[in-house]
């Protein structure tokens, strides 16, 4: 007889586990009261003027009136408990990606700046989007950290002094007329105390056989320095991941430019990151392009990315 009452005890609670099961595995989710209370329930039903709810406080099938439910602010919770679970369930996802895909500063879709710094200008070939790093003229620039940053300050000699590029054309040319240039020099030790707006601008190059003038300088009798008006209008600011924008203001018409770092109010860097302007030219030969996520569908759109080193 005992073993017979030990038989029923134990079918006796699996039932129970079989009944409740369900409830505790739904989602706990709260039915708010236009009291500012609320119940926990796995789920409700409305019959009627009332309110079916199976409480997860209580684990049993409770009733209340309809008019005492804030529909707004339950729909509300559910709806913030919907993103919430979204973003957590994503959550992993994006971390993966940020491991293999370290550059995080999204420039325009599908492409990002690199994590190393460095210059670079923002291109568009065949409405094609693409990243060419500048380099600066007159130095080598290490390659692995894009952070080394040659100067040499600008001093007349005499009473007149030109700053001279070589070559005919810059490297890198832009297809477009008003390109975004992106500088990060890497937390530079020697960096001038000036605002960003009065330490990088822009500087339209005169051409002079094979040559590019940058400026000249000049000194009066009374030792007076003068510069000649070389730069443009442009806007510079601070973005994400310690990157600086410097866009000009207006279009530029095809020629050949300059980003210049001033290293005070009247000092000039010599070493120079120029580029030109020309729609027409050919197609940059080491750019940074957007590519597909290998598990993005085909014709799809492509999730930001960076190309691992240049074409």
């Amino acid at each position: 007889m005992n073993r017979l009452w030990q038989i029923l005890l134990l079918i006796s609670f699996f039932c129970l586990l079989l009944a409740h099961g369900p409830a505790h595995a739904q989602t706990t989710t709260r039915l708010v009261l236009k009291d500012g209370s609320y119940q926990l329930a796995s789920k409700w039903e409305v019959n009627g003027d009332r309110v079916r709810y199976f409480s997860t406080e209580r684990h049993e099938w409770e009733e209340l009136p309809f008019s005492m439910v804030d529909w707004p602010a339950t729909n509300s919770f559910e709806q913030q408990r919907e993103s919430q679970r979204n973003l957590e369930l994503k959550q992993p996802e994006d971390e993966a990606d940020s491991e293999s895909q370290p550059d995080r500063f999204s420039i325009a879709p599908g492409l990002h700046l690199p994590s190393s710094g460095g210059v670079y200008l923002l291109d568009s070939y065949k409405e094609e989007p693409q990243l060419a790093e500048l380099g600066q003229t007159n130095g080598e620039i290490s390659r692995q950290t894009g952070h080394s940053i040659l100067r040499g300050a600008f001093s007349p000699l005499s009473s007149s002094k030109t700053i001279e590029l070589k070559g005919e054309h810059a490297a890198v040319q832009s297809h477009i007329l008003q390109p975004m240039i992106f500088l990060d020099l890497g937390g530079d030790p020697e960096a001038p105390p000036l605002p960003l707006a009065e330490r990088f601008r822009i500087a339209r190059l005169e051409p002079k056989k094979d040559v590019r003038i940058l400026g000249s300088v000049k000194v009066a009798i009374t030792g007076r320095v003068s510069q000649q008006e070389i730069y443009l209008p442009a806007t510079v600011e601070q973005v994400a991941g310690g990157w600086i924008r410097l866009r000009p203001s207006q279009p530029l018409s095809p020629g050949e430019y300059a980003v210049v770092e001033m290293l005070d109010a009247k000092t000039m860097n010599l070493y120079v990151w120029d580029f030109g302007v020309n729609p027409s030219s050919p197609e940059n030969s080491k750019v940074s392009k957007a590519v597909a996520h290998p598990s993005s569908p085909a014709g799809g759109a492509a999730p930001p990315d960076l190309q691992g080193r240049p074409r």
